[in-house]
């Protein structure tokens, strides 16, 4: 029996989910959380294999969620079924400790196979997910390989426009770390204010475009 735990901030796709995952033989939807901070209280009083982590949560992101679940479990296996396509959002999930990425426009069957392929330790992509590794590896193009998941995280919640002590709020930081860590942010992308860094988000998929433009 394979159990998993359930990472979305929308209580109706984690009921589909569960319903989904329920229903298929050797599958159990053993918890679920809304949250980043959730999510670390629940494998701490749960027994899981499997974590299926969406990246859009309240507050921190899923990928704040997969390192801080890693740390407490580091046994647990993750895989991300998420909406956004980026490659810093790929990247970042995988640094983060996640085994697989799946997209929210795959077939059921697919998050159950995914499931049961990280399971056991082996790595899974949706076609697409697959196709924008390949092409960013091939460029050497990924704008925010030089960050940590952390700084990644620090510089996703400003661009879609939390201000400092909000993101210092959600990350549990002071507000003077997370200055620290914007100035860092900006040295390593080379820009030199965040107008500028709107818009390198903006051209890698890490925010919409329209949002960019609207700023």
């Amino acid at each position: 029996m394979i159990r998993i735990i359930l990472i979305d901030d929308h209580a109706i796709v984690r009921t589909g989910y569960r319903r989904l995952l329920d229903a298929e033989p050797g599958l159990q939807v053993v918890g679920e959380a809304a949250s980043a901070d959730e999510a670390n209280a629940l494998v701490l009083r749960t027994i899981a294999d499997v974590a299926l982590v969406d990246l859009s949560l309240r507050g921190s992101s899923g990928i704040e969620a997969i390192r801080g679940m890693l740390t407490r479990c580091p046994t647990l296996k993750v895989l991300v079924l998420s909406m956004h396509e980026g490659a810093g959002y790929i990247t970042q999930a995988l640094r983060s400790g996640a085994l697989g990425y799946l997209t929210k426009h795959c077939e059921p069957s697919e998050v159950i196979d995914g499931i049961h392929r990280v399971a056991t330790g082996k790595r899974v992509f949706s076609p697409e997910i697959a196709q924008i590794l390949a092409q960013e590896a091939a460029d050497g193009n990924d704008a925010f390989s030089h960050l940590t998941p952390r700084e990644f995280e620090v510089l996703r919640m400003l661009v879609q426009g939390e201000s400092s002590t909000g993101i210092a709020s959600s990350m549990h930081l002071s507000q003077k770390t997370v200055l620290n860590y914007l100035s860092l942010i900006r040295q390593k992308l080379d820009v030199e204010n965040d107008f500028k860094l709107l818009h390198l988000a903006a051209r890698h998929g890490l925010v919409d475009i329209s949002h960019a433009i609207r700023a």
